[in-house]
């Protein structure tokens, strides 16, 4: 046996040469994999440049460096690319996503809570999108509540001043115009903390701005959606 069972690492051979290349490697496997943190999961090409220690989850098609190894970890060590195999039950966080997940042996389950032996998953998720004002009364989100999403509510915040004649805006869906607040401000950092009754959104379903006491001209509101959705046993 070369490398140990669970995480890959590098064993040192009988009478090996220049023993500190080996056991520096495992060193920094298990300095990358102790506490998992991967840059991406859907990243196909190697970055340019990283600095050692960064770890991706290499997706299925990836190219250069990372052809062939669809499903692999690759960490950057000594300017070069060393694939870890991720064991089932794995825990990551994703940088580029902003969530948790579960590795089921075939794809990382993005923000799974829970595995099934058969790969279903409860998933919690937060999406997350910057909304620009358009001039009107009121607009619409092109980014949608995802159908079947159990919804747990909206936050957001104002990251570029809302302007207009509007004097506050309430944030909800066709049909609630309120539901995730009223009376809400237009000045930087104003803030929506929205919690709502858990509620299935069966359909894709877009956020609505509407504007009180006036129109909306500009600005730009930041917003995420929280949900839960829950993720199939794998197909037989």
């Amino acid at each position: 046996m070369t490398d140990t069972a669970l995480m890959s690492l590098p064993l040192l051979a009988p009478a090996q040469a220049q023993k500190h290349v080996t056991v520096n490697e495992a060193l920094a496997r298990i300095d990358a994999l102790t506490h998992l943190v991967l840059a991406s999961v859907s990243q196909a090409s190697p970055p340019v440049s990283a600095p050692d220690g960064t770890l991706h989850g290499v997706p299925d098609g990836a190219a250069d460096d990372w052809a062939g190894q669809a499903g692999q970890l690759a960490l950057r060590v000594g300017g070069g690319w060393v694939f870890v195999p991720p064991r089932v039950g794995w825990r990551a966080f994703v940088r580029d996503a902003g969530l948790s997940a579960i590795w089921d042996g075939a794809a990382w389950q993005m923000g799974a809570m829970t595995l099934s032996p058969a790969g279903a998953a409860l998933a919690l998720q937060s999406l997350q999108f910057d909304l620009p004002i358009t001039a009107g009364t009121s607009l619409s989100s092109s980014v949608l509540i995802p159908p079947r999403a159990v919804l747990f509510g909206v936050t957001g915040r104002v990251v570029d001043t809302i302007t207009g004649t509007a004097q506050n805006w309430s944030l909800g869906v066709a049909g609630d115009t309120g539901r995730f607040g009223t009376g809400l401000g237009v000045s930087l950092n104003s803030w929506v903390n929205g919690p709502a009754a858990p509620i299935v959104y069966w359909e894709a379903t877009p956020l609505l701005l509407s504007a009180q006491g006036g129109n909306f001209a500009g600005g730009t509101v930041r917003l995420v959606i929280h949900y839960a959705n829950l993720t199939l046993p794998a197909p037989v």
